[in-house]
């Protein structure tokens, strides 16, 4: 049965029965799942956001960082960031530690939208559930590292179109949104390639399929990478694009691999065309 289909079964209308190989899962208990998971990767998130607001300052300045280098570079066109209002500050907080609190967890959350669909496998495939939150979540992590780390270029191109003259007045809550935007694009850009082998373990696509539509994958890839990236410069473009062709070309040797190993495995691996099969 197909991986849809195997999925399909868990949203059956009968009483509900526990999980096991071939069971059911019932709908209500499907939405209580996923109720749990929720609640249980939001809990993580609001005490790491907790403890982020400890380390405020620090926090703050990584985040300013970028900024302040693209603004020293330029020399002039552009100001110290600026906030505004009664409740400006108290928001800023929330927004910048709940940020951190929403990267620093990105493992924990990744294994639960992962552990959600695990009913879905078969026994033999729930293995790889630990694999995928061992690449996963670094992966994340390496993606906005690398989005940090094109920041400040791609301020100092989009900041440098002000006209001579003009002063552009930052307001911080803009940046920051500016700042989490890039660096969540970098982050989930690289689970792409992660998502592509998930999907080649659970059936829905080959490794043969995958290489017949490797040049249009990589165009895409490119023009995703154009689209996504808030700067116009090539190197920000670049930065994303090239990684994420090298993690494409990973996940498409792994998925050929799983294939073989799969057909290997197969009932009628060995049989010549003219050879009947066992069954």
């Amino acid at each position: 049965m197909s991986f849809v289909g195997r999925f399909a079964r868990l949203y059956s209308t009968k009483p509900s029965q526990p999980i096991g190989p071939g069971g059911q899962m019932a709908l209500g208990d499907h939405l209580r799942e996923f109720r749990g998971r929720v609640l249980r990767a939001g809990t993580v998130m609001i005490l790491v956001l907790i403890v982020s607001l400890l380390f405020f300052d620090q926090i703050f300045d990584v985040v300013y960082g970028p900024y302040d280098s693209a603004r020293q570079r330029l020399d002039e066109g552009t100001t110290m960031p600026t906030t505004s209002g009664a409740g400006g500050p108290l928001m800023l907080h929330l927004k910048l530690c709940g940020f951190t609190a929403l990267v620093l967890t990105a493992p924990y959350w990744l294994y639960q939208v992962w552990a959600f669909i695990l009913p879905g496998l078969h026994a033999n495939e729930r293995k790889w559930s630990r694999i995928f939150i061992a690449v996963a979540g670094p992966l994340f992590l390496v993606g906005v590292v690398l989005g940090y780390v094109t920041l400040a270029k791609g301020l100092e191109v989009l900041i440098g179109f002000t006209p001579e003259g003009l002063l552009n007045i930052v307001d911080f809550n803009d940046y920051l949104q500016f700042f989490t935007r890039t660096l969540l694009v970098f982050g989930l850009a690289f689970e792409i390639p992660v998502f592509v082998v998930m999907l080649n373990l659970a059936g829905i696509v080959s490794g043969k399929t995958l290489g017949a539509h490797r040049p249009w994958i990589i165009v895409g890839i490119f023009v995703f990478a154009a689209v996504a990236t808030p700067s116009a410069d090539p190197f920000t473009m670049t930065f994303m694009a090239v990684p994420m062709v090298i993690l494409y070309f990973i996940s498409e040797v792994v998925a050929r691999w799983n294939d073989r190993r799969k057909a290997a495995r197969s009932v009628n691996a060995g049989l010549s065309p003219d050879e009947l099969s066992p069954i």
